[in-house]
């Protein structure tokens, strides 16, 4: 059964730019894919619907049961919980711990303090970087300023985990210790969905690749590797 499925999906921009169009696809849950395609493919427009960031102008889009689009906005909070997104620049708050850092994400649903120390100590763990809960972002490598991000990203548990250039700022060996992190959260049970332009990522890990062209679905491979021929 499909975890995320768009049907007929089309975003189109007040500008009259066509993002995305007539996106039929299916993810299933545990699926682990990369979404790859040339800049204005319509990659962080897909990504942004699913996280409601945007909303799609025609067709819908189900993760787990909900229409995501015609969610009310007053609700798009309760998705969101549900959802982990790691982003290419990390946006750690530069003033707090990595343990601080993971642990804001849970303080926010006013867990008990014994709970959130817990789950944080445990995504830290998980993602290598538990000898390192009491540095601040500033002390830290690129690489593992993004393990915080994603240790941050999972404390909560989530259902999908969405990536969006994460290894965009990293040189090609964190950027392939970040993907086997991923690995490890993906064989756990979440979903991860990874948006990127890392041609030797996508090659080395051979997942599911789907490939977008000017809003379109183009390619869907179930391991898949980036073409010599397309473009980034």
């Amino acid at each position: 059964m499909e975890f995320i499925k768009f049907t007929n999906v089309e975003k189109i921009y007040k500008t009259g730019v066509t993002a995305v169009y007539n996106l039929n696809l299916d993810i299933k849950k545990g699926d682990f894919a990369f979404i790859i395609g040339a800049s204005g493919s319509g990659k962080s427009t897909l990504i942004k619907m699913l996280y409601r960031e945007e909303k799609p102008t025609k067709g819908e889009i189900v993760i787990g049961g909900v229409n995501v689009g015609k969610l009310r906005n007053r609700k798009v909070y309760k998705l969101r919980r549900k959802l982990g997104i790691v982003f290419q620049d990390f946006k750690l708050l530069p003033k707090l711990t990595a343990y601080e850092n993971v642990a804001f994400a849970l303080e926010m649903y006013g867990l008990p303090k014994s709970e959130i120390r817990a789950k944080t100590l445990k995504a830290l763990d998980l993602v290598g970087l538990k000898e390192k809960a009491k540095s601040y972002p500033g002390e830290l490598s690129g690489g593992e300023q993004q393990r915080v991000s994603i240790a941050r990203a999972i404390v909560n548990s989530p259902k999908l985990l969405i990536c969006d250039e994460p290894t965009g700022n990293l040189d090609p060996d964190t950027s392939l210790e970040i993907m086997k992190v991923l690995e490890v959260i993906n064989d756990l049970g979440t979903t991860v969905l990874v948006v990127t332009h890392d041609r030797d990522v996508v090659n080395k890990m051979k997942k599911r690749v789907i490939l977008l062209d000017k809003g379109t679905l183009k390619k869907d491979y179930a391991k898949g590797t980036y073409d010599k021929n397309e473009k980034l």
